[in-house]
């Protein structure tokens, strides 16, 4: 057994087992000794430098992966891995010339792609090298972002699980903030009362520094145990003191940045429309969660504030026909409705932009009327809050066109938020149609928070504290402006601008500010602008990192023209598209129009290596686990996790096959965006041949178990429970039962128990056969006295690419992928389960819209995948017939 050693942090480090089939078996020693996280902040500009070193004991060469997982909004600036005094470092270059050069290194057999989602807040840089016996290795990733204020103050979060003691183990952060720190709090998720007095804070009026660096005795569990009581989050949370002026200017070697979010400003009343999706895809715990959070939300109503209720399947429903007053009577009232709020058990709506077109011009045309009425104040703030699951192509299929129709009804009189809850939801038309009516859209993903995200969102937009703000600077001293126009400052937010002095003198820099506010109908405010020098500030400090204030200027014009981008017109699209990518490749950001490209060193077996980080936007980000399926040039395939595995394989147009349950088959194909599925019924005891690759000599068969004894609806339940994998080159046959795994070597054998392998609680077992291909076998655990049912094995392909076009099976003729067209959408016999034709091989189908369960993700619950399911075990989808594929043995051919 070989064993991979994952250094991963995320800022945080993981030493975790891959069991890989070659030669030999042996226990890894590979030793991560060094592990440290350095942030600097400047003024909100976040700079972070993660440094891991390992050292490979072991005689022979071992594979190092070293993983880390980042922020969202960070841009990745700058990586290398240092190798026996030689230094490998990364290059930012344009993205489809780095394409050209990830699709030359994948035709040849090479890994490539290091960028995937990593849960809600995070995405994972993740790199492997091998190194030779008694070498080193050392990686250095770096990376900056702005951190946003958030409900009143910015937050720093680092992950922190090694799933291992590390010698030298060190997170430090300094923040310098020349308005001076008004309060700071740093902990960790994980702390426990002994490790308390380890999280250092030194806190001076400008200056903070926080350190946690724990000795290996203090890491441990137990006295004298190899378990690590660090696993969780390390947060640091502050924010700065604020001036009722006109907030805070910072200036360094010609570029400036602003910072407004004046205090102690009394909210605005606004007037709020709640657009609920209630059909059938929303049935169950999101209904559920959509109640509760709704009933949470009428409690925090203001009584000068105005508010309605939209709910919508195919039809659209509303609770008052206008905008009704938030009195304690009319809140009551409201609260009865969103209890009696069910899901229509229609099949799952597809969101069309209707509704918010109905809505929006409804009560545009309603705001319009009542404000020369006097009904609504003149200073409230208007805006649509929009809950869907759905996605946009039913109605008007067209999604510019949608998003015209929306703009249109809306007039710019009113902000939309959208909220996208669930598996389906097309994030990236949600984001633009919100942004074009000066809004936002947000991700909700599916879990027991699901509420406590819904209620959070609307804390971040309760309270408005000015509309229509607008920051003006003298025209003769400043160029090349960040956006400076707000549609709104919220409560515990912040607006900061930034642009490039044409003089560094600020005698003559007057700064003017607009806006509305409850006190007055137009506020405009001038005053001079001062900023005191950074070596006068911090005379010890001869820099903090570089000059921070142009990269913050850069970073900040870069995510806007990264937004223009898809929400302007085509001339503005096509100007800010070429901005945007002039200036990451100038500043070194990793942005989506961008990659880093990595060069691995040689070694004896092979060439050296292009690996690429891309830069994920969140429109490829799908809900759950977060970790993203399709998107991009290259496909961020799989991750299967235990308590000591953790693997990553991403490859480019890989056709994702699997089989688990009753035996349930399901083909992902990320090319277009969906899935097949199908089952397979037959006796218990039967084996399937699953993969065959003659040329590769890979053969792959699965044999079915059964229930312990028949249920009473009378229905016989088969699963899989017995695999027999044979590489022929390598004269390997491995049998994994959902008891013992048997590996046999050119006749010689060993029977290998799970607890031996320690596969613990995920129950994931990793086989690659040389390079060839790579699977995944998952240990399905029931309940011991379960009357009927008992534990079953589930099959998942990780890598197929270099198998040949004649590899074939029940799993095999798919990986290389098969066209169909779906169409004529009609009600099926459940009504969240649509029939339609399905044209695939020549031939038309009757197929039906469901969902599989898939475990590849996450080993324990699973999620559910959206698939169109063909009946009779797959006829006419598979070749031939079912029974076609029956073996005579676990490791026959015929």
């Amino acid at each position: 057994m070989s064993v991979y050693l994952y250094p991963s942090f995320s800022s945080f480090l993981s030493a975790t087992l891959f069991l890989s089939l070659f030669l030999h078996l042996s226990l890894s020693q590979v030793e991560v000794y060094s592990v440290k996280v350095a942030c600097k902040v400047a003024s909100r500009f976040a700079h972070t430098v993660i440094t891991s070193s390992a050292l490979n004991k072991a005689n022979s060469s071992q594979e190092v992966f070293f993983e880390v997982d980042l922020p969202k909004t960070a841009f990745i600036t700058n990586f290398s891995m240092s190798i026996e005094g030689q230094t490998y470092t990364g290059e930012v270059k344009e993205k489809e010339k780095a394409k050209k050069q990830y699709q030359k290194a994948v035709s040849t057999g090479q890994t490539a792609g290091l960028v995937k989602a990593s849960g809600r807040k995070m995405e994972k840089f993740s790199v492997s090298v091998n190194i030779a016996a008694n070498s080193n290795v050392t990686f250095i990733l770096t990376y900056e972002e702005l951190l946003q204020r958030k409900l009143g103050q910015y937050e720093i979060m680092t992950q922190v699980k090694p799933k291992q003691l590390v010698q030298h183990f060190e997170i430090v952060a300094d923040i310098y903030e020349p308005q001076g720190i008004a309060f700071l709090d740093a902990y960790g998720t994980f702390i426990s009362n002994e490790l308390l007095p380890l999280v250092e804070k030194t806190v001076t009026d400008k200056k903070a520094h926080i350190s946690f660096c724990p000795t290996m005795d203090q890491q441990r569990k137990c006295p004298g145990c190899d378990g690590t009581l660090i696993d969780g989050d390390f947060v640091i949370k502050y924010d700065v003191n604020r001036a009722e002026t006109l907030g805070d200017i910072q200036v360094m070697n010609g570029y400036f940045v602003h910072f407004f979010a004046p205090p102690d400003l009394p909210r605005v009343p606004k007037n709020v429309v709640f657009v609920i999706d209630r059909s059938g895809s929303m049935s169950g715990n999101k209904m559920h969660q959509t109640r509760e959070a709704m009933l949470t939300i009428l409690n925090d109503l203001h009584e000068d504030d105005y508010f309605g209720i939209v709910t919508f399947d195919h039809h659209i429903s509303t609770w008052k026909g206008s905008l009704t007053k938030a009195t304690t009577g009319n809140v009551s009232e409201a609260k009865g409705f969103v209890k009696g709020i069910q899901h229509s058990g229609c099949e799952s709506y597809v969101f069309n932009g209707n509704v918010v077109t109905h809505t929006g011009r409804n009560y545009s045309q309603g705001l319009c009327r009542h404000s020369f009425s006097n009904k609504f104040t003149e200073r409230s703030v208007s805006m649509i809050i929009l809950l869907t699951d759905g996605m946009p192509n039913s109605g008007v299929s067209s999604t510019p066109q949608i998003q015209e129709n929306v703009r249109d009804a809306m007039g710019g009189n009113m902000s939309l938020f959208c909220l996208g809850f669930g598996n389906d939801v097309d994030y990236s038309f949600l984001d633009v149609m919100s942004r074009q009516n000066q809004g936002l859209a947000r991700r909700i993903y599916e879990g027991s928070d699901a509420t406590v995200q819904l209620q959070g969102f609307y804390e971040e937009v309760a309270s408005p504290l000015l509309s229509e703000v607008d920051l003006h600077y003298p025209d003769n001293l400043v160029n090349s402006l960040t956006t400076s126009h707000y549609k709104q400052l919220f409560n515990g937010s912040e607006i900061v601008v930034a642009g490039r002095l044409t003089d560094n003198s600020l005698d003559n820099f007057l700064v003017e500010v607009f806006a509305k506010g409850v006190r007055n109908r137009q506020t405009g405010t001038t005053q001079h602008a001062s900023a005191q020098e950074w070596d006068i500030l911090y005379p010890e400090q001869e820099y903090i990192f570089g000059d921070f204030t142009e990269r913050l200027w850069a970073y900040l014009t870069i995510q806007q023209l990264l937004s223009k981008k898809e929400t302007g017109t085509a001339e503005e699209k096509g100007n800010a598209t070429a901005q945007a990518l002039e200036m990451s490749l100038q500043y070194s950001f990793v942005t989506p129009l961008t990659s880093m490209v990595v060069t691995k060193p040689k070694t004896e077996e092979e060439q050296e290596e292009p690996l690429i980080a891309d830069k994920l936007t969140e429109g490829m980000r799908p809900s759950g686990m977060g970790e993203e399926r399709r998107g991009g040039y290259h496909q961020y395939i799989w991750r299967v996790l235990s308590d000591m595995f953790i693997s990553v394989v991403i490859e480019i147009h890989i056709w994702i096959v699997k089989v688990d349950g009753d035996p349930h088959f399901m083909i992902e194909l990320p090319e277009q965006e969906d899935a097949l599925c199908f089952n397979i019924d037959d006796r218990p005891g039967t084996i399937f041949n699953l993969v065959r690759d003659q040329l590769a000599g890979v053969l792959v068969n699965g044999q079915t178990i059964g229930d312990k004894k028949v249920a009473p609806d009378g229905k016989v339940n088969t699963y899989f429970g017995r695999f027999g994998i044979v590489h022929q080159g390598l004269g390997v046959r491995l049998e994994v039962t959902t008891h013992d795994i048997t590996v046999s070597q050119n006749g010689k054998q060993a029977k290998l128990f799970c607890l031996d392998l320690q596969v613990t609680k995920d129950r994931s077992l990793t086989v690659t056969l040389r390079d060839s291909v790579r699977f995944v076998v998952i240990l399905h655990k029931v309940w011991k006295q379960h009357p009927y049912h008992q534990d079953y094995l589930g099959f998942y392909t990780l890598d197929s690419h270099l198998l040949s076009p004649s590899v074939h099976g029940l799993l095999g003729q798919f990986y290389h992928g098969v066209q169909f067209e779906v169409r004529d959408m009609r009600p099926g016999e459940e009504p969240e389960k649509p029939d339609a034709t399905m044209l695939v091989k020549g031939q038309e189908l009757t197929v039906t819209r469901g969902w599989q369960r898939d475990f590849s993700w996450d080993v324990k619950n699973g999620e559910n995948v959206p698939c169109w399911f063909i009946h009779s075990n797959g006829n006419g989808l598979i070749d031939g017939n079912h029974t076609d594929y029956i073996m005579s043995g676990l490791f026959k051919t015929v």
